[in-house]
Parts: structure tokens; C-alpha cells; sequence
């Protein structure tokens, strides 16, 4: 995998993860996230982009970003 991420960036992917499994059906977009994740755009956008990367997240075409698993129970 081509990401490079910072330690600090590591930990904002796995407490992300945990929010969207604790709450199915969580459907942020990037401004919402921002706000949740208290992070600046740049960091946003790698973050969201690492875990559509890895097929965690879904980004949806009305611009909201779902776990894929919520979409797709039965592909695991």
C-alpha cells in the first residue's frame, strides 16, 4: 500500500473504524466529518480516502461516506 501515514493519523483511522461500527448506519459527509473528527481538510480528505482505499467506506454519490459493510453485509 502506497499511504504513508503518520502515527497520529493511524489513530484517527482505527477510533474512525470504531465510530462507524458502533453506529450502523452512520452517513457523514466531508464537512460533517471534519466537525466529528475535529481535523483540517487535508487530513480529512486522507483519512476518508485511505478507508474507501482499504473498502472500509463507501463514498456515495449524494457525497456521504458509509461503511461498506452497512451496504453490503453479506461480502464478507
Amino acid at each position: 500500500m502506497a499511504h504513508h501515514m503518520s502515527p497520529a493519523t493511524e489513530v484517527l483511522l482505527v477510533r474512525i473504524r470504531g465510530e462507524f461500527r458502533e453506529m450502523p448506519g452512520l452517513e457523514l459527509t466531508f464537512a460533517q466529518a471534519r466537525l466529528m473528527w475535529q481535523v483540517d481538510s487535508p487530513t480529512c480528505s486522507a483519512v476518508l480516502q485511505a478507508l474507501v482505499d482499504e473498502g472500509f467506506l463507501v463514498g456515495r454519490p449524494d457525497g456521504r461516506f458509509v461503511a461498506a459493510s452497512s451496504r453490503e453485509t453479506a461480502k464478507r
